[in-house]
């Protein structure tokens, strides 16, 4: 070969996915069909927080929630339209689902076996992974262990039917946007797949193992650091190999590879000059494309207005293009590793597997990542707020955050606010199909699928099969994940803002004495009461903020999330909170803040403050204002004592008296 001449391409591309699906299955199935087009390689389906956790559309909890942060699925018939056109057995689907998983891929299973398809051919992913939602996300139904069987479930049911199919995707995304650090990352996801392993051993002949430890496949994150992040991906693979071989006798690389997918930070993406984020995302990319040793085998990208609101479509594609320059234009795939060898490299992949194992073997004296979720919750939110007090102190620089904050008008923001909305009938005419689904079906083969589902999870048999029976005789995602909380209960995860004060963070002292005085001038200690109302799982902000209320001396109430409307006002009155603070970042701030000021003024609250955090458009901003709420905060608004001393001004009696 002479010098002139390109080295042969060796490599082929990742599978190219956009995290995507909206209002209803008709229309998320457009996109994916337009998305298809343009060239994706995979499908990502995002679902609504109904479905994530159990509910159909027209569950008290839903309202607000149906369609917004992903499609609704209620029945068959919805999974039927979400993939319509769209043939199963030559597609790689990938299902963030996880509380519902065994349902969803039941769902997806029937419409596959409608659609003609061998189902032993069927490739995609199911998250499934429950320990990080109880950590991070919190779209659980069931407490963890029947929830770690229910993983091993589908993990057995496709060992054995959809052999190609990765019944489990350990999700460390979710971990890294709640605040983990590297070391946090790589033990607290290398623990969840040990959980499941462990769980999974006894269920299949030794001979056959092998070939399950390959099927679990890993989600992971990408931060702006990205030599630490790329660094960090090499750490996972040697890990991965050395618990394969260690604890589990797997050597064969074709079942201890390391396989992952990776969508890049979500966290560090900001609402001011949100034109930056193109930036931060083709960065993070190259931390999980440039090293072969360690490249993902799918990437997902964020768009760059994911800080304002619901991408549209042209965003999604931007993003798209950017992995489609990136894999065809460069000449990235046409070399081996260009890290192995490198001093600087391996220093740091070494220091980092050190700290993960001390990690690991710190949750293994306390029995595994089961009986760990209360202390990684913990060290979860500590860490977080170790971050934010680091922006807000400056050591960590965010341009346009809290350096070089100085801007032009983006060219970027058209008339619609530079992101897509959801209409609000589109959840009405979802309940309308429900109803009508559930009027024309068989109903006594409904509930007698049912009967059938719930005996099995009552007995401990394996829960598939009677899913997937159940799936073709019409039951609803409500009606299914009821069967699970009837056998084994709900759950309430721990929120991780318990514990001793923090001194570390600056400014305390001042805010502490504020609060000191106002409660003397209130007669009691100030009270505020932090709310989730809905079924938005993201809990980060909910808790950071409670974490440092607590630390400047207020008497906190927060019970974490899932939480009704009339939950919260009742916890209001009992409390008798002197401010109400709510958290909605799922885009349904209107109807849910909407009903609580209702509820609130007709429960005689209405002179208590109430103030409101989410992505909130500034249109949707005013009618809140409207409803009465007295301050809004958004992904800009990061300097937390300001936001506290906001809430003390609230309440004290002196500045309310001087209006």
């Amino acid at each position: 070969m002479t010098q002139t001449q390109k080295p042969r391409q060796t490599d082929r591309p990742w599978l190219i996915r956009t995290y995507a699906g909206h209002s209803t299955a008709k229309a998320s199935n457009a996109l994916y069909r337009g998305n298809l087009a343009k060239g994706q390689t995979g499908l990502s389906v995002a679902f609504d927080l109904p479905t994530q956790t159990g509910y159909d559309s027209d569950h008290v909890l839903a309202r607000g929630e149906v369609g917004k942060v992903g499609v609704p699925i209620s029945h068959l018939g919805d999974m039927r339209m979400l993939f319509d056109d769209i043939p199963l057995d030559q597609m790689n689907t990938s299902m963030t689902i996880n509380a519902t998983a065994p349902w969803l891929l039941a769902l997806y299973i029937a419409v596959a076996e409608e659609q003609g398809a061998d189902i032993s051919t069927l490739q995609g992913t199911v998250q499934n992974d429950l320990i990080k939602e109880y950590l991070s996300r919190g779209t659980y139904v069931c407490p963890p262990k029947p929830s770690l069987k229910m993983i091993a479930d589908v993990a057995e049911y496709c060992y054995t039917n959809v052999p190609k199919w990765n019944p489990m995707n350990v999700c460390s995304y979710h971990l890294q946007e709640a605040g983990a650090t590297p070391e946090q990352e790589l033990a607290f996801a290398l623990a969840t797949a040990i959980a499941v392993l462990d769980e999974l051993r006894p269920r299949v002949p030794a001979e056959d193992f092998p070939a399950m430890v390959g099927r679990i496949s890993f989600f992971v994150n990408a931060g702006i650091r990205f030599i630490t992040e790329m660094c960090k991906m090499r750490a996972f693979v040697d890990l991965w190999e050395e618990i394969c071989d260690q604890r589990y006798g797997v050597t064969d690389p074709k079942f201890s590879r390391f396989r992952y997918g990776v969508q890049v930070n979500s966290l560090g993406l900001t609402e001011q000059q949100p034109e930056n984020n193109v930036y931060r995302i083709l960065i993070e990319m190259l931390a999980v494309t440039l090293s072969k040793k360690a490249r993902a085998r799918a990437v997902q990208l964020p768009a760059w207005n994911e800080a304002l609101g619901l991408p549209r479509p042209w965003d999604q594609q931007w993003s798209m293009r950017m992995q489609q320059i990136l894999a065809f234009e460069t000449d990235l795939l046409e070399y081996e590793d260009l890290f192995d060898g490198n001093p600087a490299v391996d220093a740091k992949v070494e220091e980092l597997k050190e700290g993960a194992r001390a990690e690991l073997a710190n949750l293994d004296s306390m029995g595994g990542a089961i009986q760990a979720i209360e202390y990684m919750k913990s060290r979860l939110v500590d860490s977080n707020a170790e971050r934010l007090g680091r922006i807000e102190a400056g050591e960590t620089v965010v341009v346009g955050v809290n350096r070089f904050t100085t801007t032009e008008p983006s060219p970027l923001m058209s008339a619609d606010g530079g992101i897509m909305t959801v209409d609000p009938e589109v959840e009405q005419e979802q309940i309308d199909r429900l109803n009508i689904w559930r009027a024309e079906r068989d109903e006594t083969a409904v509930q007698s699928a049912l009967s059938a589902l719930r005996e099995a999870a009552r007995n401990g048999t394996n829960i598939m099969i009677p899913s997937i029976a159940a799936a073709k005789a019409g039951a609803t995602t409500g009606e299914w994940a009821e069967q699970m909380r009837a056998v084994h209960g709900t759950y309430r995860g721990p929120t991780g803002v318990s514990g001793s004060v923090s001194n570390k963070t600056e400014g305390l002292d001042d805010l502490r004495a504020a609060v000191d005085a106002v409660s003397d001038r209130l007669g009691r200690r100030m009270k505020f009461l932090v709310g989730k109302p809905g079924l938005d799982g993201h809990s980060n902000g909910a808790e950071q903020i409670a974490f440092r209320a607590r630390d400047c001396g207020m008497d906190i109430c927060y019970d974490g999330i899932r939480l009704t409307p009339a939950e919260i006002v009742e916890k209001a009155q009992s409390e008798m909170a002197h401010v109400v603070g709510l958290s909605i970042l799922s885009g349904s701030h209107i109807p849910l803040v909407e009903e609580v000021m209702t509820r609130m003024h007709e429960a005689g609250l209405g002179h208590i403050p109430v103030i409101v955090g989410g992505i909130i458009p500034e249109e949707d901003a005013e009618k809140l204002r409207a409803m009465g709420v007295s301050k809004i905060y958004t992904p800009k608004d990061f300097e937390l004592n300001t936001i506290m001393g906001d809430i003390v001004t609230l309440v004290d009696p002196e500045e309310i008296a001087a209006e």
